[in-house]
């Protein structure tokens, strides 16, 4: 099993040693499959993230086991006094996970504090029935909606397509990304999506700097679908005009993972789009984005 760049001790150090940087730049660590961690002037956001063994566990004995590629990066407790929000972009265990989730609100709540969970309206009922309803602050979005969650930090929901644009009964989305605007900068979760039409049109005016997307893409052998694979994530984010884009989806589990350099790495080289491999626990910083 693969062992995070960074882990536990040496992880949380890495984070608090520029938490009290109060200049325009951010940072950013993979957490694992389409879990990262941003920090910006003190403030932390926490994107899908997924900290535990609860599919492992879950699918043990049976025929699609979830068998770990590289070992967790952090125990989710220890995040719960940086952490100030956090996004599920859908409902699959891997992106709204209670064994993370529970634990950092059951924290938080001990200093009197709740945690920003930011969804769709269509989730929001989901999201309380495997959280709970105590602890935390559900904010739900729909798409092309915009508000403050975290100070000076704007969060827009934007559609996913998972393998399509799927809604609830009442029209709303199941699937979605963020953008999230803080000072000068543009960072776009995707979430898990696939391309669809009018995908490249309604992201471009949010001038994204960094673009976070999924290359485990489509094969039958991996029983998934529903995300893009490394050609599609490159040339998304080179026509969405992303100053950089790092790929995720991929090194968690043994049967849905893929290998940047298959076809990400020479798609964004092929193309001249900026981009950065990152490993589980290692951290990116902004001045690396092309100015």
């Amino acid at each position: 099993m693969k062992k995070p760049v960074l882990q536990d001790d040496a992880f949380i150090a890495d984070v608090e040693s520029s938490r009290d940087v109060r200049d325009d730049s951010f940072r950013l660590w993979w957490l694992g499959q389409s879990g990262f961690l941003l920090q910006w002037r003190g403030r932390h956001v926490l994107f899908d993230p997924y900290l535990s063994d609860s599919l492992t566990l879950k699918y043990a004995a049976t025929d699609k086991p979830h068998v770990r590629v590289t070992e967790r990066v952090v125990d989710p407790v220890r995040l719960a006094l940086l952490v100030d929000a956090a996004t599920s972009s859908h409902n699959h265990t891997d992106h709204l996970d209670a064994d993370t989730l529970r634990p950092i609100i059951r924290q938080k709540t001990l200093v009197h504090e709740d945690l920003s969970l930011v969804v769709s309206p269509a989730n929001e009922t989901f999201v309380h029935e495997r959280l709970g309803r105590d602890g935390a602050s559900v904010v739900s979005l729909n798409p092309g909606e915009s508000m403050r969650v975290v100070s000076k930090m704007e969060f827009t929901a934007v559609p996913a397509a998972h393998p399509d644009l799927a809604t609830d009964e009442n029209g709303d989305p199941l699937f979605v990304g963020f953008v999230v605007k803080f000072g000068e900068w543009s960072v776009y979760h995707s979430g898990d999506t696939k391309l669809y039409d009018g995908m490249v049109e309604m992201l471009r005016p949010f001038k994204i700097d960094l673009a976070l997307l999924p290359i485990n893409g489509d094969r039958p052998e991996r029983r998934v679908a529903g995300n893009l694979d490394g050609r599609e994530a490159a040339r998304l984010a080179k026509e969405i005009g992303a100053k950089m884009v790092i790929p995720c989806h991929y090194d968690m589990f043994e049967f849905n993972t893929a290998d940047p350099a298959d076809a990400f790495i020479p798609e964004c080289e092929r193309i001249g789009q900026a981009y950065r491999v990152l490993r589980q626990g290692e951290r990116f910083s902004s001045s690396e984005i092309p100015r």
